[in-house]
């Protein structure tokens, strides 16, 4: 007789990715898993996540006896519109940008606004770097951006010889969207930039742009995590991924333009 499981979602995934599970319930999630090849490479590349962060971080790792209890008390609330992991990913992605630059500081003098700048660390992905960036400074009212749109001309300029690369600076008016600034953030370890642009409602998103000397390949890519829709592509030494809250078909439209326009 085929032995039916109960279903498995994306809470019961990210508790096993956290180890929440009991015994029984991780096997049928292990299971369920097998069965569905897709599924089962989502969940390898959050336990690398994972894992990433607490190499990054061992040398400060606490364990306390109220902990797991605290993550259960949390994972009660699952209907909550934003999840848990959504929160850990915002507070894990701001600590290792912070980190990040604390270790910059600390490790290279200051150089002359002219000079490329490389921060010898590791992050994740393009998209998952993408998407974290978006989460830290998209809802910031103050100081989402480090120069505003109305100086255009010294952004493009002041980012381009941060990243050692032609910078041009999207026009998305086009499809409905306007400039609002742009800051210098850290990209695969070295230096990258964030463009962000927003809607007549106020809806943002943002373009980040990042160097990897050695890659040689072109491709395009469109990733979904919880509402956050992030389309990206890597054209030789440059990727670029486009991230917002917003539906497929419209991140597609700008993500369109921008390739168009960075293409010129």
């Amino acid at each position: 007789m085929t032995q039916t499981l109960d279903p498995v979602d994306d809470s019961d995934l990210h508790a096993y990715v956290d180890g929440l599970l009991d015994e029984k319930r991780r096997a049928e999630v292990e299971r369920w898993l097998a069965a569905h090849p897709e599924e089962a490479a989502r969940v390898a590349d959050w336990q690398k996540q994972n894992a990433d962060i607490r190499d990054l971080f061992r040398n400060y790792e606490r364990h306390y006896e109220t902990d797991r209890a605290m993550l259960a008390r949390h994972r009660s609330h699952a209907s909550r519109k934003i999840s848990i992991r959504t929160i850990a990913m915002r507070t894990a992605a701001a600590i290792m940008l912070f980190t990040a630059g604390i270790a910059f500081g600390r490790l290279f003098p200051p150089t002359a606004e002219n000079e490329p700048v490389e921060v010898a660390i590791n992050t994740a992905s393009l998209q998952d770097q993408a998407r974290s960036a978006f989460l830290i400074y998209a809802n910031d009212v103050r100081h989402p951006v480090e120069v505003g749109a109305d100086q255009q001309e010294h952004l493009a300029t002041w980012l381009g010889k941060r990243l050692d690369y032609p910078m041009r600076i999207p026009d998305l008016s086009a499809v409905g969207l306007k400039l609002v600034g742009g800051r210098l953030v850290p990209v695969s370890g070295k230096a990258g930039a964030l463009l962000m642009y927003e809607d007549t409602s106020g809806e943002r998103i943002t373009v980040l742009v990042g160097r990897n000397e050695d890659n040689r390949e072109t491709s395009f890519r469109y990733a979904s995590d919880e509402g956050l829709e992030t389309f990206y592509w890597i054209d030789g030494p440059v990727g670029y991924a486009v991230t917002g809250e917003i539906s497929r078909e419209r991140m597609q439209q700008i993500a369109d333009e921008c390739y168009r326009q960075f293409d010129t």
